[in-house]
Parts: structure tokens; sequence; C-alpha cells
């Protein structure tokens, strides 16, 4: 049998454990059989019930493979034939035509949308052709539906125009044809869906971080139905049957902590409660709805363990059945037939990842298809406990833990194991990381640390801004004080380890505890947490206010000095625990960049820091190879720095893939970081609240010094006015200045909601220009005497108004004493966009002709280096206006400075 294939090798070699300890652990499992690729996994059955579907390997990699209903295991065929990456879910539509799934590339995130028919026959590849439904390169495409009355059509979102914003298309499965239903231009997070496919609601981050859903009308938002603030949830989940209410997950209100489940009516926005947890002890888990009847037949919740409450008698029979006639465990219900006669029941312990069954309603019948993991052996696995401990500030702190089997839970090492997130939480049940761990002899604590969801919304907050020096960190910290007062942990052998946040967390701990942990394993774990901030995916442009609000906003100078002391990088000289980092080379999330600076300032400094970096991997290793070999090396670097036991040797393959992923830290360099205006030029826009403005019209006059003292005298008027564009509601900014030389007059047009630039028009003389602005490209023409000039320049990304119309933009962000953000213009003379930098230095009181104003005053700054920069102050009350400017002039349009002030009181 090939070693990698082995099942249960006992290894006699012990590395430093206590000999005791180490006659009474149950034998050694080999790394294969926690984290090597199960035999079949994550079974479904078609809607019209004629096949059972799973993932299995194929080629050496998780593929999706499919059987008749009444057919054996060995009768299946695998369907897919991915060499590269393992196929990590897939569902069937509703006709039960095709199977569809997501697949991007070594890890970059960038799922595109696959078909394939399970009744094709197989080409090339021994299977039937799968079908990119979305090949576009540099796109990540969403499903937001799969309706039953159009099943040869689905619902997706696409971001190819913006890569901040997923607009929504109908897609055809059969010919891969797109209509698109809603162009995005409102930092909409979430289309929802009635059960015909129609798109009904939306849901957004509104600029002070809360929430908002809004009713969709004829692919068009309309008014907000919902709203909650930052520190709340609400979320829409699926429509009621009835077409005309939704189901809703909210905690709003003063009163309430923990998430319920409500109903909303789409129209009036009325609203009833539906359930809240009846033990009052966590939030709202998950709505078990029938495919025959739509209606909501269940919920569940997770507190220490899974409960599920039946809402039907018929739901109520068949899970009691189920629970006498299965063994005992989490059941959960992963597939149904169209009909609901057939489910695939699952059903999983703390020692045993799942068994897996069919259950016949009609005939109450069960029959078994499968282990998850036949191979374990379950006898010598851990038990998982629920505990509280008492943080320093006496909150209680949610947490489980598993102690080595047959081993006596005193003194044990121990090794800490936050979870990612932080917005999550760690559940009972099987746990492979664990389950490893505790077969190696050590004590394993998962704590749900403030911060993390399930808990209500007080828990969830107190970890706002709390990160490393904080309490989401002090409870891990308290975690092992708990531990070692018990007598479980040994507290010179214990270490902390973690993937994503927990790999934070894990530098955090060695960075500001470094006598508590005598190893560390941060997994694609940020160690700069304004690097990391500032490199956020563009997809989640939707929602990162939240960022800014829960964790810090760099471009705020008070949270950005907290920011770098809650960063281990800037503090890396007070690491002195052993260290091993792990990284994919493509992760999106948490860049290659944040594990290079802390590898680099720790080799600098001569610590003892190994590093591991898969080049075909992104967030976690998902290849099973690269999964082994991170795994052997974790466990030799553990038992050497804590002392338990290890495994020795590996299959060829994997120590072949070790050899490859490990990386010699002096060749590693310090990675560059953007300038800002690199960042601006694709970052997100800020986003303005168009309900700041209102009709009005404003008059200026200014004053333009030109080098060698000549003075110009300019008056202005602008108009601000509602209107429509090609039928859809918008602002147009009209400004028309008398000069010397003449007249000018600028018309911009924005989205009425949004405040995009949509078409400009100015007119100075002979000279006019026309321009159409997308997302994408700015076209128009400039007509000059006897020239016309053309104009189409594509957009890395979308662009602000200029001029005057950026001003009402300006004014129209969340302004505050430390706002700042960074934005993009399209210059018409240069035909080239521009980035700038906008923030706001103070509040003073500023005196015009038209009266005196409280205001913000902010500073305008240009990041390419070109000039332009400025001084507003913009009334703070709304509707805002600036009352006051200063700006010099580019040098190529001949420098200069303008002094602009308001001097028609408003509403005159």
């Amino acid at each position: 049998m090939p070693a990698r294939h082995a099942a249960l090798v006992a290894i006699a070699v012990l590395v430093a454990a206590l000999p005791a300890v180490a006659d009474e652990l149950p034998p050694l499992i080999d790394r294969d059989v926690f984290f090597g690729d199960p035999k079949v996994a994550g079974a479904q059955i078609s809607p019209d019930g004629r096949w059972i579907s799973f993932r299995a390997p194929h080629h050496d990699v998780m593929n999706i493979w499919v059987k008749r209903t009444n057919e054996p295991f060995e009768a299946a065929r695998p369907l897919t034939a991915d060499r590269d990456r393992p196929i990590r879910g897939y569902f069937w539509t509703e006709d039960s035509r095709f199977i569809l799934y997501v697949q991007d590339k070594a890890g970059n995130e960038d799922f595109h949308v696959y078909a394939v028919d399970p009744a094709a026959p197989a080409g090339e590849a021994d299977v039937p052709e799968s079908r990119d439904l979305t090949p576009i390169d540099g796109v990540r495409a969403y499903i937001y539906a799969v309706p039953e009355n159009t099943p040869g059509q689905i619902i997706v979102g696409l971001n190819d125009r913006d890569p901040a914003m997923h607009d929504v298309y109908r897609l055809s499965i059969d010919t891969g044809e797109r209509e698109l239903l809603i162009t995005n231009e409102a930092n909409v997070g979430q289309w929802v869906t009635d059960l015909q496919g129609n798109v009904r609601l939306a849901w957004r981050q509104t600029p002070d971080g809360g929430s908002e859903i809004l009713r969709v009308e004829d692919g068009r938002l309309g008014e907000v139905i919902y709203t909650c603030n930052f520190e709340e949830s609400c979320f829409p989940v699926r429509f009621h049957k009835d077409g005309r209410q939704a189901y809703l997950m909210s905690n709003k209100g003063e009163d309430v902590d923990l998430i319920r489940l409500i109903l909303i009516d789409a129209d009036d926005g009325s609203t009833q409660l539906v359930e809240v947890d009846p033990e009052g002890e966590v939030d709202f888990g998950s709505p078990i709805f029938s495919d025959e009847t739509e209606e909501l037949v269940g919920t569940t919740y997770v507190g220490d363990r899974q409960r599920i409450y039946p809402r039907t008698p018929r739901l109520e029979k068949d899970l009691s059945f189920l629970k006498r006639t299965l063994p005992d465990g989490e059941l959960s219900i992963s597939a149904q037939t169209e009909d609901e006669r057939l489910w695939i029941v699952s059903v999983s312990r703390d020692v045993n990842p799942g068994q897996v069954f069919v259950y016949d309603r009609n005939r109450a019948t069960v029959e078994k298809l499968y282990d998850a993991r036949p191979e374990l052996p379950t006898e010598h696995l851990a038990p998982m406990r629920p505990l509280r401990y008492p943080a320093r500030d006496g909150t209680e702190i949610p947490a489980y833990l598993v102690t080595p089997k047959g081993a006596d839970p005193s003194n044990l090492p121990t090794v800490i194991l936050p979870h990612g997130g932080p917005w999550a939480r760690d559940t009972w049940g099987y746990d492979s990381f664990a389950q490893f761990l505790a077969n190696r002899g050590y004590a394993v604590l998962m704590p749900n640390f403030r911060g993390s969801t399930g808990y209500g919304k007080a828990f969830l907050n107190a970890g706002n801004e709390e990160w490393g020096t904080g309490v989401m960190q002090h409870d891990l910290t308290d975690a092992v004080g708990y531990l070692v007062e018990k007598g479980i942990a040994d507290p010179q052998r214990v270490a902390i380890m973690g993937g994503s946040y927990g790999g934070y967390a894990t530098l955090a701990g060695v960075t500001y505890t470094p006598e508590l942990y005598a190893a560390g394993v941060s997994i694609v774990g940020p160690s700069n947490i304004i690097t990391l901030l500032d490199s956020i995916p563009a997809y989640w442009g939707p929602i990162r206010k939240i960022f800014h609000i829960r964790v810090g906003d760099p471009a705020d100078p008070a949270d950005r000095t907290r920011l770098e002391e809650q960063s281990p990088f800037y503090h890396a000289d007070r690491i002195k625990t052993p260290l091993l980092v792990i990284q994919g080379a493509n992760d999106p999330r948490v860049k290659k960049a944040e594990s290079d600076q802390i590898v680099v300032a720790l080799r600098d400094l001569q610590r003892d820091i190994e590093y591991l970096v898969a080049p075909d991997e992104g967030h976690g290793f998902a290849g099973e190879e690269n999964r082994l070999a991170m795994f052997a090396v974790i466990e030799e670097f553990l038992a050497k720095h804590l002392g338990g036991r290890y495994q020795p040797g590996a299959p060829t393959e994997v120590a072949e893939r070790i050899e490859a992923l490990r990386v010699n830290v002096a060749t590693v360099e310090m990675p560059t970081v953007p300038e800002a205006g690199e960042w601006a030029k694709t970052a997100p826009l800020p986003e303005p609240d168009a309900g700041l403005l209102a009709p009005e019209t404003l008059r200026y006059q200014a004053t333009l010094s030109l080098p060698g003292g000549q003075q110009m005298e300019l008056d202005g008027t602008r108009r601000l006015t509602r209107d429509e564009h090609e039928g859809r509601p918008v602002w147009r900014i009209e400004t028309s200045t008398t000069m010397p030389m003449g007249e000018a007059t600028d018309v911009v047009v924005l989205d009425a909601a949004t405040l995009r630039p949509l078409h400009r028009s100015v007119t100075q003389g002979p000279v006019t220009v026309e321009l159409a602005y997308s997302d994408a490209v700015i076209t128009g023409l400039m007509k000059l005497p006897g020239q016309e000039i053309p104009i189409d320049v594509a957009l890395e990304a979308p662009v602000l108004a200029s001029d005057a119309a950026l001003e009402v933009v300006l004014g129209a962000l969340p302004l505050d004493p430390v706002y700042q953000t960074m934005y993009r213009t399209f210059d018409v003379q240069t035909q080239k966009v521009r980035t700038w930098s906008f923030e706001v230095t103070g509040r003073e009181t500023i005196e015009t002709e038209a009266g005196s104003f409280d205001c913000f005053k902010t500073l305008i700054t240009s990041l390419d280096g070109e000039g332009g920069d400025g001084t507003l102050w913009i009334a703070a009350e709304a509707p805002r206006a600036t009352v006051r400017s200063e700006s010099r002039l580019p040098p190529a349009m001949g420098g200069g400075q303008i002094v602009r002030e308001l001097v028609l009181p408003r509403g005159q």
C-alpha cells in the first residue's frame, strides 16, 4: 500500500514527549487521514431524483462525479477533470439538466460559473464538456438566484464594468448569452430576487457604515424600506411565497441584542417578528424552507450545540424519526428532491466528520450512502467540550476544549486556535485541526473571543477597534491564563496558531505577549493592518466602510496611529517567539506582502523564523499535496518547540512539495508599499449622500491673480436643479462664468443617487466640449475653430465629476473633523485621469457678503504631481455648498491663484 494512503501508522518515535503521557495516548494517526482528500464528499440529489452527485478524486484532484440514484458507487463516472484546482462546491439546476459550479485560478478568487450536463457523453478528457458561462478575465461572478420557473436561466452578478460593483444579468445556461438587468451604480452589495427570479430588493452599506434595504422596481432602485446602524445587522434572506413579503435577519433596536427572523413587507416596509432564539442565547441561525410548498418549515440555532425547531407537524415527525434511526450527532439536510420524497441527510459529531444517508420520507427508510472518512479511527479521537471562561473584565467567553484522548488533562502542551474572520465563530463538531493536534498530544482551545458573531450585537461590537492591543487579543491571553490556572496547560509549552484573522492573532500574541507563547504559526495572517486595509479587494468595495468602522481607517490620523500600534510589523523587535509563517502567493485578501514584510523584519532581527509559500494557492491551501506538506511542517515545528508527538517522514511527493514550499528567508525582499497616487488610480470612490443637496442658485465672485502681478475679476452663477437624463433622475449643475474674454457655460449631469457624472457640456466662445461618461470609458468631441478633436479615454476605474460639479460632490461626502479620502477626475484639457487626496483639516467660521457660515475647512492635494492643489471651505449645514475657495492653477494652465467667495445670500 502506498505510504500516502496508509490509514493508521503507529509511530514509535516521540519527540521530547513525556513517557507517562505517551503511554496513555492513542496510536499516532497518519496526517493523510486528517488532511488528505476524502474518498467521497458533498453528496447531492437532483431535483427530479434521478441522479446522485458527489465530489471525489479524479486525477488526484477533487472533481464532481455522478451516478444514477439506484446505481452503486462503482458505477459512478466523473463529470469534471480539473487537474489544477479542486472543485469545492456545486449545485443542480431546478430542471435537473445541469450541474453548476464556480472555479477560480490558483486561488485568485476570480470565480467563473461553469455548467456541465450529467447526461452528455464523455469528450476528449473522458468527461462531458464543462462550459464557462462567464468567460471574462479578472471578473468575479456571483450567483444570485436559480429561479424555479425559468430553470434554463440564472441571475448572476458580474463586476466586469466596475471591479467594485456587480451588475445584474440574466444568464442563459444553454447558450451563455447574458441580458443586462441592472447597472449597479449605487454601491449595492447584494441583490435579492423573488421566487420567480425578479430582482426585488437591494442591500447596501450607507456612508456611515450602517445598512439599508431598498425596493427595486423595474430594474431601478426605489425607496429605502429598512435601515439599521453600523452596530446592528439587517440582511434579507429570501422572499416569502406570497411574493409580497421577504424574510429578514435583524437585530435593529436599542432593546434588541440577538438577531431575529422577521418578515418585511416589500411595499410599505412594515415588519412582523417570526422568531427569536427560544432559549435567548444566540443569534438566529438559519431557516429551513420546503422545496415543495416554499413555506418556512423549521429554524436552527447554534449555541454550544445545534438546535433545530420544526414549525410543521410533518417536519417534526421527520426529525423525530431521523433522531431515533440515525446515530447521535448534528443533523443536516444537504439536499432534497423537488417533491421532497428523497432527502440527503448527514450526521456529524465531534469525533466523526459525518455519515451520509438517503432518507425516503414516503417509505420511512434510511439507506447509508457513505462515511465521509471511513478510514478515520473515531475510537481514538478526542471529545470536544464546550466551556466558558472569564475574561479579565468578568465577561464570559464561550470556547471549545479538546484534550488528548486517554491523557490526564493536566500540564499538557497546549495550542490556542483562534478562528478567522474575525466576524465568525467556532462551533461544536469535528475539526480536523483540533483532532490532529490532540492526537499529537496537545490540548486545544478554540475561543469565541469578543468580536465573534452569533452571540448578539453587544458581544460583536465589543471587538470594534480592539485588534491586537484590545479585548479581542486580551480574551486569547486570558484563555491561556484560564487553562494554566485550571492545571490543564503547561505554561512553558503553549503555542498559538490560526489562519486569516487567526494568523493575525498569532502574530499579535507573539508580539504583545511574547512571554506567553513558546511557538506561533501564522497561516495567511496580516502583519500590518494599514496595508491590509489599503489592499482590500475591489469587489469588497460596497462593504469597505464596515472595515473602517470595526477595524480602523488608515486615512484618519487618529485611527492610523492606533493601527500602527496594533500592527505586529511595526513592533517586530518585541517578538522573541519562534514563528512559522505560511502564505498563498495569490491570496487576494491577505496579500503575500503581509507575510513577506514580517518575515524580512524578523530575519533582519535574527529571530527564529520559518516561511512556506505556495505559488498555486490563495487564501488557504486547497490542494491536497500543499495541505499535507503544510501540516507535516507544522507538526514538526510544534514538536520541536512544545514537545508533542510528530510523524516523521513523508511520502515522496509530499516531501518534494515541502521543499518546494520552503522559502530561504535570506532571499525575501521587503515589499514596496504602493504610493497613495497608485492606490488612488483604482481605489473605490468615496460615497456621497445626495440627500445633502437641494435645488438652489449660488453666486460667486472670484479674483484670478496671474504671474507678473496681473489680476482678473470673475463672476459666476451655479444652479443646482433636479432633472431627467435619458429617462433617469439626475442633478443638473449649470455654472455660468463671466470674464473679460467672454462668458463660459459648463453643464454637468450627475446621477441622482450616486452623483457620478453622466454627461458634460462646456461652451466658451467658439470652443465646445461634449462628454459622455461611463465607468469604463469617457467619449466625446472637442470643437475648436477649424478643428474637431475626438475624445475616447478608457478608464481603469470610474471617476468623479470635475471643476464646479466636483465641489458639489465633495460637499455631499460624510465630512467630519478627521475625514480623508482619495478620488479621481478627468481633465478635459489634457484628456488624462488625475488622482487627488481630500481631507478635512478643521472647522472655521467664514464671513462673506452672503453671511456667516460654520464651515469644514478642506484641503485638496494632487497625487500625480501635476499641481492644482487648493482649499475649500464647505458649509457644514445642509444643503452643503462651497462658501470660499483658494486654488492654484496647474502649470499646464499657466499657474496663478484663484480666490472665490459666495456673495449671494442663500435662498435668493
